[in-house]
């Protein structure tokens, strides 16, 4: 791949980033219009993993393109661009009380956090001192 698409990875991250800022907004205006907080562990969540961890990893991959370009960035990404929203939706169910949604979740989180393994060790092994 080019500089061209590797410059476009961070892009990717960072827009896909300020949709979770949008709606962890939402969700946060949401409740304090209804004076519930019920879903507060998944405004949380939308907005430390989705927002700030997203935005990150968008950051660092603009500025370490080549980190971008792994396989590891690669599994990173689609581990938690596809497992993320099922456990949002998920965290959310067994927030309001359908707890027949936790196994779902568990799996989830397990996606989830094998994504961010995925990241952590492609920082540790492609960013290196200039």
């Amino acid at each position: 791949m080019g500089t061209n698409s590797q410059s476009q990875a961070g892009i990717i991250w960072l827009k896909i980033a300020l949709i979770y800022l949008l709606v962890g907004i939402g969700i946060g205006i949401g409740m304090g219009a209804k004076q519930n907080f019920a879903l507060a562990p998944v405004h949380a969540h939308v907005n430390l993993l989705g927002w700030a961890t997203m935005a990150l990893a968008g950051l660092i991959y603009s500025v370490y393109p080549h980190a971008a370009q792994t396989t590891l960035a690669k599994l990173h990404f689609w581990l938690i661009n596809l497992a993320l929203p099922v456990m949002l939706i998920a965290l959310s169910c067994v927030m309001l009380g359908m707890l027949q949604a936790a196994p779902v979740l568990a799996i989830a989180e397990i996606f989830v956090a094998a994504g961010v393994l995925a990241f952590a060790a492609n920082v540790f092994l492609n960013l290196k001192k200039a």
